[in-house]
Order: C-alpha cells, then structure tokens, then sequence
C-alpha cells in the first residue's frame, strides 16, 4: 500500500515508522516548513514532497494518509483528504470542535474509507490487557479510574507556538494530554455523564493551560480522575482502575512499565500483600501497533481500534472540562454541544 504524510513535525517519524514496520510504502510527504521538508525527505528518502497538502491528495497511486498538521488543521486537510478517497489516520484530537469532527465523520462515511484517529494508547499492550481484564469481570464492579500524562517538555525553557498558542493549538496540556486520558477513561470505563475540571498556567507564558485536571462520573456510577501537565518534571504516563474484586496499575514512572493485577483468591492474603499478576510486554511501540491496526482496518481484518466517534467523544470531553473550569462548576455531558 502507498501511503503519504502530511505534516513533517516530530510526530510525523512515529507515522512513517509505523507505515515501513507495517510494510506500506511512503511515497510523498507535505509541509509548508521547506528546511523540515527538505531534511525528512533526505532522512526517509521520499520520492515525492509538497508545499501544499493539496498537491499531494492529487496523486492517485496513494491509498492513504495521516494528518500530522497542527490541530487547527485536522479538519480541513481531512475533509479535503477523504472527499478525493483517501484512508485517513489522522493525528488527535481529531479536531477543535464537535461540529468539525461529525463534519469529518459524515465525509468519510460519504466515500467509504477509513477514518482512524491516532489516539495511539488504544494499541498499547497493557491498555489492550486491561480491557481484556475488565471485560471478563475479573475486577468485578469498576469504582474508580485514574488516568494521567505528565510531562515538563524535556526540561525545555518554553513550549513551541504549535501546542502554546490558542489559533494553533486550541488548547493546553488537557487538549494535547487529557484527550487521550479522556479515549482511554471511556476505553475502560464506558460513557462519562459528568465531568469537573480545573485548568492553569503556571509554568510557562503561553496562551494555554499547562496544568489541569478532571473528575468524573461515569454513567455506571465510577468515579474517576484525569491529570495532564506541562509542569511535572520527568514525563509519565499511566493509568491505575480499581474494582470489586482486583485492581490493574500501569506506569512508566518508576522504571519499565508493567501491568500489575492485584486481587485476593489465595487464603491468608493481607492488607499490604494480596495475589499480584504482572504483564511485562515486548514488541513494537504503541505507534507502531496503532498504525498496523490503521492498515489492517483499510483491508477489512479487524474494526478500526479508534473511529471518528470515539475521536469526537474525547473531544467532547475535553470542551466540556474547560466549560467547567470556566464557569467552576460541573458539566453534564448528555445534550453538551460544545459549539
């Protein structure tokens, strides 16, 4: 399968390395920037490359595209993109606004291709266990999730203007970070009908959050917790879901990354020391993994892991949790528009 990129920023790598890891060809990639065009080209040895995204939807040999374009991008390159009959494994959050994103739903369904958004923990190994726990029942009735992506830029002194400044960003660390906290919350544990957030800027002098956080309520009566930040030295990533009957805790924090279950069928298990399972899991990245489910979904071997719906749910999340912290309140999801 031929394949293009659009967009050559950091997270393009991750897209072509998933594209070559899968067996897909690229065979043209598009920026506006002409020294990132220029460089990846020459490091991925492109044959084709493009100023203008429009150009490269043109050509007819490619099957599919990702869109690694700024946020405020995600809509209109997509529509464009599906409109001429290309699969789309577009970057997230699939857009900035709800009405954007069912625009983009509706215009793949309209062609019939693919429409994957790349909310990527979807693919992870553990995250995949986890759901396989949960389903079976084995950690009973879900009571509390907490999820969080944390990071300080590396140790960077400022934030670049595509993820600092609103026009190009639509958001801080709850946008960039929390929508896929929030893919992941309803991954688990299914709709959400309330939600709580603070939001803040307290490290960098940027137009966005770089701090927040969000309480939820979930129709089946759990409750859970989203943190994202630009503010927390190190970087990382994890997600802790505790039910009846066991509890799965997965972080990056404290060396490698193992799923840890935790439950009691053992006589004598104490309060400090019950049964505990650990997954440790080998293999390609979550990126990887999430664009090999991009092109199986293009074949028809398996459903796409991460649709358009569940892209504009997380958005929906996300525009709800900074109306909350706009107006310090909570935010019911049922009949939230978000436009």
């Amino acid at each position: 399968m031929k394949v293009g990129i659009i967009g050559a920023g950091g997270i393009a790598l991750s897209h072509y390395k998933g594209y070559v890891a899968g067996g897909a060809e690229v065979v043209a990639l598009a920026d506006i920037n002409p020294a990132a065009l220029e460089a990846r080209q020459r490091e991925w040895n492109i044959p084709q490359v493009f100023s203008d995204y429009r150009d490269l939807l043109k050509l007819k040999e490619i099957e599919a595209v990702s869109v690694c374009t700024p946020n405020a991008l995600h809509y209109p390159v997509t529509l464009a993109a599906v409109r001429v009959g290309k699969h789309v494994l577009c970057e997230k959050p699939i857009s900035l606004s709800i009405r954007e994103a069912r625009a983009m739903i509706r215009a793949a369904a309209r062609a019939g291709v693919t429409l994957q958004i790349n909310h990527h923990l979807r693919s992870n190994g553990a995250a995949f266990k986890a759901k396989q726990i949960l389903d079976s029942g084995a950690l009973g009735r879900v009571t509390f999730i907490r999820l969080r992506q944390a990071h300080d830029w590396g140790g960077s002194p400022q934030v670049r203007d595509s993820f600092g400044k609103k026009a190009l960003a639509g958001g801080g660390t709850l946008l960039d970070n929390g929508c896929h906290m929030f893919d992941l919350a309803r991954y688990f544990g299914g709709p959400v009908e309330e939600i709580f957030a603070r939001v803040a800027s307290l490290k960098f002098p940027i137009e966005v959050e770089d701090t927040a956080h969000a309480s939820l309520r979930f129709t089946s009566g759990a409750i859970g917790e989203v943190e994202a930040s630009w503010s927390a030295t190190g970087w990382e990533e994890g997600f802790w879901i505790y039910g009846t009957e066991g509890a799965l805790e997965y972080t990056n924090r404290l060396g490698k990354s193992v799923l840890r279950h935790s439950f009691r069928t053992s006589p004598g298990t104490t309060w400090a020391e019950p049964d505990v399972a650990l997954y440790d899991f080998a293999g390609a990245s979550n990126h990887t993994r999430h664009i090999d489910n991009f092109l199986a979904a293009i074949r028809g071997e398996r459903p796409v892991i991460c649709s358009g719906e569940d892209g504009l749910e997380a958005v929906r999340l996300v525009l709800a949790a900074y109306e909350s912290a706009r107006l310090n309140q909570p935010i019911r999801l049922s009949g939230f528009r978000g436009d």
